[in-house]
């Protein structure tokens, strides 16, 4: 009854399209141009989380995902050709008993929390916050820019009691290093994100100016 009960409260709130968002963005800063080869852009998002639906799911337990990519491409030759890409997920939860939100931002194998908040717009300015991915930078002079991809969605529930095992703490451990991170997020988002209820996802795109990195040295 209680899995029946979750499942129908996902599917009346994902029925209709979502709303659009107002201001919602996904914006990469390149760095100084003098720093082109030595610093990643940064990568922010902009009132992605303010949906009336998602804020409704995050109140009935249910995380919301964030996964970034950024892909650096060369525009030298004939085709543009993909040279390097980083990929990162941001995880927001709201604890009902608590009554605060958390974030947590997930990097390959490593969990780090982004900390504890008691209202929705706090937890939006922390999961919003620039972020500089580790990947390789450009070499050379040749011509390069950035895109930046950002799908925002709802954790979906293949395994009710496996889904609620993991939101009463399984992901804390990994946060606080007393084991894996891998394991809780195989467990967790890595896993249950792979089907979307009706597929439905937000999805953003931003890309830089086509740019020269300096020569060595200068």
């Amino acid at each position: 009854m209680r899995s029946a009960t979750l499942v129908a409260l996902l599917v009346l709130l994902f029925v209709a399209p979502a709303a659009a968002q107002s201001g919602a963005s996904l914006e990469i800063a390149l760095p100084a141009d003098a720093e082109l080869t030595r610093r990643t852009p940064a990568v922010s998002a902009r009132n992605v989380l303010r949906d009336h639906r998602l804020e409704e799911l995050l109140h009935s337990g249910f995380p919301a995902r964030l996964h970034f990519k950024v892909e650096l491409w060369s525009a030298d030759g004939v085709f543009d050709a993909l040279k390097s890409q980083a990929e990162w997920d941001v995880v927001v939860r709201y604890n009902p008993l608590e009554r605060r939100y958390s974030a947590v931002r997930i990097v390959e194998e490593r969990a780090t929390s982004l900390g504890s908040f008691a209202s929705f717009d706090s937890v939006q300015t922390a999961a919003a916050r620039p972020y500089r991915p580790s990947m390789r930078l450009p070499s050379g002079t040749g011509r390069h820019y950035y895109i930046a991809m950002l799908d925002v969605a709802m954790l979906s529930v293949n395994d009710i009691d496996e889904v609620e095992r993991w939101l009463r703490g399984e992901l804390s451990p990994a946060v606080r290093g007393e084991r894996s991170a891998g394991t809780a997020i195989s467990r967790g988002a890595k896993t249950l994100v792979t089907r979307l209820l009706g597929g439905r996802s937000q999805h953003y795109e931003a890309r830089t100016r086509v740019f020269r990195p300096p020569p060595e040295g200068k």
